[in-house]
């Protein structure tokens, strides 16, 4: 008897010739590796002879799975009809982008769907593109950076003090606050997000948490940043009862960092082996939620989701020590997500990929570049924008355009002018790369109301 499982093997305990052989090889060989070939035999057993006992089980419920009832993997074809969509800001947004939203509102689960004015071309979906589904979650929907968010706190500070202590604040940024890839914090925080079930149920979530420890607190690289700035809150009725003016903010920007990243990457490619679409589309696959493989994807985005905010929970912590003050007010969301929302009478599961919630009286922050200003939005839940806004100004030049467009020289005038100061920073994150968010703001004036801004000062970004 060779160490090695295989399809004979299966078949001699009496599994029938069907893709379970696949699936049971496919599941032994990425997760049970190290595991005698004669416990793996045992425990195949088992499954054979009560499948219904191991449906949701972290390594055996797909095999249970394709046992009951195999996925149905089919050729899918597009319909020839969109389902309804609404567009914000039209004259404004390319042309690539309108198109990829008319495809994907072409898919079989496509129920409904909306563009917000900041979008721009994206993989699969367009970025601030929202799509409602049935029953399905589409991994390229959600997008690769799970629960990329913002997140703002505000401080009874003196603005004075961004110039008079703009020493201080330049080095709390440069020392402590960590971008990209490899830098990581010298000191790391616990957090109670490492004892949750799916860092010990999922087999590729279990994989990712030393990675997620050792990145908590940290920021990815590209348009995720850090900064200082002035907050002006104009709405006398606000939700923390602050006397309108200024006040000290600072604003974050990043995702789930490896292990959203990896998540995404995974889910991806199961949905493209479960879900053949034709070629143009094929990023847009999807996992049913009834499949072990779409509730275990719904599990692995929440956790991202959340590890996401816990990043800036641990980001904002850290800058609140340092400032010696604590924060009188925080506004938070996520713009890369699905959830489970109501639309036209029945739950179906809401992309926002690239956009900002803005359910009634829902709080969000939408930010410009970092020479224009962000806006703290009330959303107004409004039914044909699917509850949704935009996520920023959006990308008027891709990275690419801005290395040939732009020069340094030009960004270091743009930034004085504005008297913003740059730690780290890349020519495609120029801020001429951003749309008007004015233009932006007055597109989608039906979706969200105004309560403050956010001003960039102080701003750090991966090097």
């Amino acid at each position: 008897m060779g160490n090695k499982l295989r399809g004979k093997d299966l078949i001699k305990l009496g599994f029938p010739k069907n893709n379970s052989i696949n699936v049971t090889l496919s599941q032994v060989n990425r997760y049970q590796k190290k595991i005698k070939k004669e416990h793996i035999l045992t425990e195949a057993k088992k499954v054979l002879l009560d499948p219904e006992a191991y449906q949701g089980d972290s390594v055996w419920g797909k095999i249970a799975e394709s046992l009951l009832k195999p996925v149905e993997v089919k050729k899918q074809v597009l319909k020839t009809i969109r389902s309804p969509f609404h567009i914000y800001g039209e004259n404004e947004i390319e042309e690539q982008a309108k198109y990829q939203l008319f495809d994907s509102l072409k898919l079989p689960v496509a129920v409904a769907g909306a563009l917000m004015p900041d979008a721009h071309t994206g993989y699969g979906m367009p970025i601030g593109g929202v799509l409602a589904t049935k029953n399905a979650v589409i991994p390229y929907g959600v997008g690769v950076d799970i629960g990329c968010r913002m997140c703002l706190t505000i401080y009874p500070i003196k603005i004075s003090y961004l110039k008079g202590k703009k020493h201080q604040l330049v080095n709390i940024l440069s020392e402590h606050t960590k971008f990209g890839m490899y830098e990581t914090h010298k000191i790391k925080h616990d957090h109670e997000i490492f004892e949750r079930d799916e860092f010990k149920t999922i087999p590729l979530v279990k994989k990712l948490k030393d990675k997620a420890y050792k990145q908590l607190g940290t920021s990815g690289g590209g348009n995720h940043f850090v900064e200082f700035g002035v907050v002006n809150i104009t709405d006398i009725d606000n939700e923390w009862k602050l006397p309108t003016g200024e006040y000290i903010g600072v604003l974050s920007h990043s995702g789930s960092r490896g292990l959203g990243a990896n998540i995404a990457k995974h889910y991806t490619y199961l949905a493209t082996k479960q879900c053949p679409l034709p070629k143009h589309v094929q990023q847009l696959a999807w996992l049913d939620l009834n499949t072990h493989d779409g509730q275990e994807y719904w599990l692995a985005m929440n956790l991202a989701g959340d590890y996401a905010q816990a990043c800036h929970d641990d980001i904002h912590a850290r800058i609140a020590k340092l400032l010696g003050s604590k924060p009188v007010a925080k506004i938070e969301n996520h713009h890369n997500f699905a959830w489970k929302q109501e639309v036209n009478g029945e739950e179906c599961i809401v992309h926002r990929k690239g956009a900002t919630p803005a359910a009634k009286g829902e709080l969000g922050i939408i930010p410009g570049s970092m020479t224009a200003p962000g806006f703290i939005v009330r959303g107004l839940g409004n039914i044909k924008s699917l509850q949704s806004a935009s996520h920023g100004a959006g990308r008027l030049h891709s990275r690419r355009k801005c290395k040939e467009k732009f020069t340094q020289s030009e960004i270091k005038k743009e930034l004085k002018t504005h008297e913003v100061t740059l730690i780290g920073g890349g020519i495609d994150e120029a801020p001429m790369a951003y749309k008007n968010i004015e233009k932006v703001m007055a597109n989608q004036q039906e979706l969200v109301e105004t309560i403050g801004t956010f001003t960039p000062k102080i701003v750090r970004m991966d090097k």
